[in-house]
């Protein structure tokens, strides 16, 4: 029965003791003071006080091992814990502290000014007699510190006026730091004035944002809290004293249009930093007026300067990162006295304490991302770009309605070639960093293609640790503003001109590794679509090589394919793209896996070093080495070839099993019918497999015209031709390339008697629709019966056909 009692009441327990946890971090920072100081004896704490300064903290972990409070160097110092004393002759504090009634406890905390004002507003009798009462006690060095005409105002009239001020600052019931909970409101003994209590994980406790220095001073008939500013009154909501505060015009316009007034008008713990009228005139005219005219950007500047949290300037000890109302995030910080915001002082004017939160009053605007121009999101990294997009006048072209996403390089990528070149030729450079449309990180996916503003198109490659388009790859920062999001690279983006095929051949430095790759018939992969990663030794790895050893190596075709294909391995993989100092491992098309990694910038592959990578075609990628590559795992069983490879290949040990063959591979495997592919899906890449066709269409001829979808070939495009000049007298026009069809709405339109000069064509490439423009003359189409097609003329795979007629006229 006991054990049963007990686990009844063990959950019961734990709640509480976690419930009181939750709100004694005053209690905790504490503890940790002491435990700090246990050397110089019992019951001593350990604090900080700023120097130059009289403020004294018991410290966080944080503080205390830095040395510093608000960015100021703080020396140590050892004092009797609350409640404690010293005895002459004794180290330490053995000594419990005389407990006293109210008046008593004030002058035994110090608080010698509260208790001789309470000795002459007549208050001494109350808080000497019968009760429970807590009591905030104004430092004496916070009466001085109290505004003089307030000051005086309060001893001129002793009798009510400083009475009633003293009510002010009791409650009628004790409460310990550890009752005085984070938002909590009570009522003061002053015609039911509030008192706003803050506890912080800090260990600060504020009252009506008044920090608790002296805690937990218990008396006979209460406790004593001493603080250090004497309290006002609070009156009033935040919406209250924006509508009614002269210097807050300029703030107050948007908040109202915006309907982020009404917000601070309910009740809440709020923070706001607001700004003055003197911190709007500051903004460039421009800005100004474009994000006033903008309802959606000047309701992201009111929320962006908006906290759902209240933080009192005494509760600031080091910087804090909090969300604001808009979304992001603001670092609220200090340095000496003063607050900071972003790392910046600003604050004019702290602590205007109302009753659903407190406001400061800053002299500059803060303006979130959400609310500016994309060019504007470019940061200290990425001056060299904007400042670029500015002088050549690409930043004029991106209209506050459209939609962007800017490529931004980091200042390090532009060499003084790159700076030095024709403004012509640096716009274009900086025209292919500007994407057409709004972008976000989490909408890239894998083999995705963006178009700029320059018309070219690039590519997209998502890897485990990395999101790269073309041959530069992203860093952290991307932001999103009002028009566009703003992505940063290490690199200037080169899009790719020429296929893999057409790079080796403009290059000597392959021109040995070129004529290889033709006598084993595989230079139509290197031309052909695609998306490839190349590994091409240069003709340093061919010394020693004779004109014989190649007839050898030609002649044994099988052989050859197996060494070049070792080479080539299926996806683009940029060596910026892999995770540093992590091995990587690729098959090969001829079946063996190469080692990737980087270190030190350095692509490495079977730990040869890569002497230039990430060189872009259109199908592919190329990484430069200057060895040729060997699988270790393969035998070799002829003596003639053992003898050529060990002249190329020292590096690595060449297995020998004679009469070993090397497999076929058929040339089948480049045919480009699955796609695979990785998309960014809740902030995790996600593998997508989809089947790729191609779609052709012959817009005009005199007879018969069909649309077909086939498994990509070549084969099947040259039987269509061949079947249409046999069947056709006269093709007026023939739009070629991977494959177009005409939109129906358009075929509906031309099919309704119309003629065009221009028509619409979607071209499908990698699935992804889209819309160009052709010229077509003086076409009419119309219906004609519907008919079988000869066996002859049919396209491969099945299903129904479109068939329409063209006539000219």
């Amino acid at each position: 029965m006991k054990i049963f009692l007990l686990f009844t009441f063990l959950p019961f327990l734990l709640s509480s003791f976690k419930q009181a946890a939750a709100s004694a971090h005053y209690d905790k920072i504490l503890t940790h003071s002491r435990i700090r100081a246990r050397d110089q004896g019992p019951n001593v704490c350990a604090l900080q006080q700023v120097m130059g300064t009289k403020k004294k903290y018991f410290s966080t972990c944080r503080n205390w091992y830095q040395q510093s409070i608000c960015g100021k160097k703080a020396t140590v110092l050892y004092e009797c814990c609350p409640g404690y004393m010293k005895m002459d002759g004794t180290r330490g504090c053995p000594a419990v502290a005389p407990i006293d009634h109210v008046y008593g406890t004030l002058g035994i905390v110090g608080a010698t000014t509260t208790q001789r004002y309470s000795d002459i507003s007549k208050l001494r009798e109350e808080i000497e007699g019968r009760g429970s009462f807590t009591f905030f006690a104004p430092s004496n060095e916070a009466w001085d510190q109290l505004d003089s005409e307030t000051h005086r105002n309060l001893v001129d009239n002793v009798n009510i006026e400083l009475y009633n001020s003293l009510h002010h600052h009791m409650l009628n019931k004790r409460m310990l730091t550890k009752d005085l909970k984070n938002g909590m409101t009570l009522v003061s003994m002053y015609n039911g004035q509030k008192l706003f209590i803050n506890h912080y994980p800090n260990g600060v406790v504020t009252v009506n944002c008044a920090r608790i220095i002296h805690g937990n001073q218990i008396a006979t008939n209460g406790v004593v809290h001493v603080i250090d500013r004497v309290l006002t009154s609070v009156a009033n909501t935040i919406q209250d004293f924006i509508e009614f505060e002269d210097e807050l015009s300029s703030f107050r316009a948007p908040a109202i249009t915006s309907g982020v007034m009404d917000i601070l008008g309910r009740p809440g713990h709020y923070t706001i930093f607001a700004p003055t009228n003197e911190a709007f005139e500051k903004l460039p005219r421009g800005v100004l007026e474009r994000i006033m005219g903008d309802t959606v950007a000047s309701e992201a500047l009111v929320k962006f300067h908006i906290l759902n949290t209240l933080q009192c300037s005494e509760a600031i000890t080091g910087g804090a990162v909090y969300e604001t109302l808009e979304g992001n995030t603001v670092e609220v910080g200090c340095d000496g006295e003063s607050l900071t915001v972003n790392g910046v002082k600003m604050v004019k004017r702290k602590d205007i304490v109302r009753s659903n939160g407190v406001i400061h009053l800053i002299d500059q605007v803060l303006i979130p991302d959400s609310a500016k121009q994309v060019i504007e999101l470019g940061g200290a990294q990425q001056t060299t770009f904007t400042e670029l997009v500015a002088q050549l006048g690409l930043a004029s072209s991106l209209r506050p309605e459209g939609q962007y996403t800017l490529l931004a390089p980091l200042n390090g990528a532009f060499s003084d070639d790159t700076l030095g070149l024709d403004q012509r030729l640096l716009k274009r450079i900086l025209q292919n960093h500007i994407i057409k449309v709004k972008v976000g990180l989490n909408e890239l996916y894998n083999g995705q293609e963006l178009e700029t503003i320059g018309g070219k198109l690039l590519r997209v490659f998502v890897y485990r640790t990395a999101v790269c388009i073309e041959n530069s790859c992203m860093v952290r920062g991307s932001k999103e503003g009002r028009n566009g999001f703003i992505h940063i690279f290490r690199q200037i983006i080169n899009p790719a001109e020429k296929t893999l095929h057409e790079m080796l051949r403009n290059d000597k430095r392959f021109s040995i590794f070129l004529s290889l790759v033709k006598a084993a018939d595989l230079d139509d992969v290197l031309s052909r679509p695609g998306q490839w990663t190349l590994f091409v030794p240069t003709n340093d790895a061919f010394k020693g090589l004779t004109d014989d050893d190649k007839d050898v190596l030609i002649r044994d075709k099988n052989a050859l394919r197996n060494i070049l294909l070792y080479h080539l391995t299926q996806g683009v993989f940029i060596g910026s793209g892999f995770e540093p100092g992590v091995t990587n491992i690729l098959k090969t098309i001829q079946g063996g896996k190469l080692y990737l990694k980087t270190v030190n910038d350095t692509l490495l592959v079977n730990e040869l070093k890569s002497r230039e990578s990430d060189l872009m075609a259109t199908n592919g990628v190329i990484h430069v080495i200057d060895k040729l590559l060997y699988p270790a795992e393969l035998p070799v069983g002829n003596d003639q070839l053992l003898t050529i490879l060990k002249k190329l290949i020292k590096y690595i040990q060449i297995k020998f099993v004679r009469d070993s063959t090397f497999k076929e591979i058929p040339l089948t495997f480049y045919k480009p019918i699955i796609k695979t592919y990785t998309k960014i899906i809740d902030g995790r890449p996600v593998e997508v497999t989809e089947k790729k066709v191609t779609e052709e269409r012959i817009i005009q001829g005199p007879e018969i015209k069909y649309t077909r979808i086939t498994a990509g070939g070549a084969d099947n495009e040259e039987k269509l031709k061949k079947i249409l000049e046999e069947e056709v007298t006269k093709v007026t026009k023939f739009i070629e390339g991977d494959g177009h069809l005409l939109e129906d709405e358009e075929i509906k339109r031309l099919l309704q008697g119309a003629g065009t000069e221009y028509t619409k064509v979607t071209k499908v490439i990698e699935g992804d629709p889209q819309i160009i423009e052709r010229e077509i003359k003086k076409v009419h189409l119309e219906e004609a019966p519907a008919r079988k097609a000869q066996p002859t003329r049919r396209a491969q795979g099945g299903g129904a056909r479109r068939r329409t007629r063209l006539a000219h006229s």
